[in-house]
């Protein structure tokens, strides 16, 4: 595998990383005052979008489908043997589809913040 893949995937890596507690820590425009009851209710529905985990069934099975079509991709690559561009592209994909989803994921957690404010009284508009 080259530099420039190595580099590639330790960036990526680095980016999703990233990701681990944002969505979660998401707060919702209150359409009204806010109050010590709103704080405790935020950060209990905080917690309750923390549940919904990056590396989950979706992520898994994107990261799986993009390691296949990147493998799949890196064999069809004239510049580089067989094994090495499936390898690569392999590894690519894989990040690329888990990657994808991590982000789908960073969203549904700022929704449940949004609902769960929603379900407990709070005027939230998102």
């Amino acid at each position: 595998m080259t530099r420039i893949h190595l580099a590639a995937l330790l960036a990526s890596g680095l980016t999703l990383a990233a990701c681990a507690n944002s969505g979660a820590s998401y707060e919702p425009v209150a359409d009204g005052p806010t109050d010590a009851v709103y704080a405790q209710d935020l950060e209990a529905c905080q917690a309750v979008a923390t549940e919904r985990g990056y590396i989950n069934g979706d992520t898994r099975n994107n990261a799986m489908i993009g390691a296949g079509l990147g493998a799949l991709a890196g064999i069809a690559d004239d510049d580089v043997n067989d094994t090495e561009g499936a390898l690569a592209g392999a590894i690519v994909g894989a990040v690329a589809g888990a990657g994808a989803t991590m982000i789908e994921t960073r969203g549904e957690r700022r929704e449940i913040v949004v609902e769960c404010m929603k379900g407990r009284g709070h005027p939230v508009v998102g």
